[in-house]
């Protein structure tokens, strides 16, 4: 069942298939990069004083804004509006402009970090696991499957922040098998990320299969390891 496949731990019953999105279904790195430029073009459109500010300026003002509410972390939608806010103040704007202009600045960010193309092979296995599984997305980020064309394969989709705190807190996970009235254990969850995805899932008491990118050295292993998500075609 699992050629292709590096085997950690014998796989129990699976029911559910659980995906994290960035990173995993596509390369989420130039998504990012042209959401931040979409961002940095509508705030210079509309508050001139920030045409001299780059990405880094507004990094460092959600790191201050994480610093006094730690918790804002795992809303990144709503840490991102706040921190793009809080800069415009920092520049001189009043804030009702300020709240105004974040507003339209996070609104471009967001539609261009949901302009996803998830690949012809990707959307194939989708489909063909499907078939056999249940499909949810567990992601700490906010893309929406529904703009990337594949919602309609997808039992639904969780984001930390309206649903829960972000992995690897087990919130989401424990969620997701209540909504779909099965043991934590049904479900098996792929995801890029060590930290937030294996160790969220483990957390939780589902089954973890690492899409390792990197070949990296770890001292708890998931359930299966990837270096490809191909490879989960081996589920079928």
């Amino acid at each position: 069942m699992v050629t292709n496949m590096q085997l950690f731990k014998a796989l129990s019953p699976v029911s559910v298939l659980s995906f994290d999105l960035d990173d995993t279904l596509y390369d989420n790195k130039p998504v990012i990069d042209a959401a931040e430029q979409a961002m940095l073009s509508a705030l210079a459109q509309q508050a001139p004083a920030s045409k001299a500010t780059d990405s880094a300026f507004w990094w460092q003002q959600r790191l201050k804004l994480a610093s006094i509410e730690p918790e804002i972390r795992h809303d990144i939608g709503r840490w991102r509006l706040l921190g793009i806010e809080a800069g415009l103040l920092e520049l001189g704007l009043a804030r009702p402009e300020a709240r105004r202009v974040a507003e339209q600045g996070y609104a471009a960010f967001l539609d261009a970090r949901t302009r996803i193309t998830v690949s012809p092979d990707i959307t194939q296995l989708l489909s063909a696991l499907a078939k056999q599984y249940r499909l949810i997305a567990i992601t700490n980020g906010n893309a929406c499957i529904n703009k990337m064309g594949i919602g309609e394969l997808f039992a639904f989709s969780l984001q930390a922040g309206p649903d829960g705190r972000m992995k690897p807190y087990a919130d989401l996970f424990i969620t997701a098998a209540a909504r779909l009235q099965v043991k934590s254990a049904q479900i098996l969850h792929i995801g890029d990320s060590h930290r937030a995805d294996v160790m969220g899932a483990l957390n939780a008491g589902c089954q973890a299969a690492w899409l390792d990118h990197y070949q990296s050295a770890v001292t708890v292993l998931p359930h299966i390891r990837l270096t490809d998500v191909s490879q989960l075609s081996a589920l079928l």
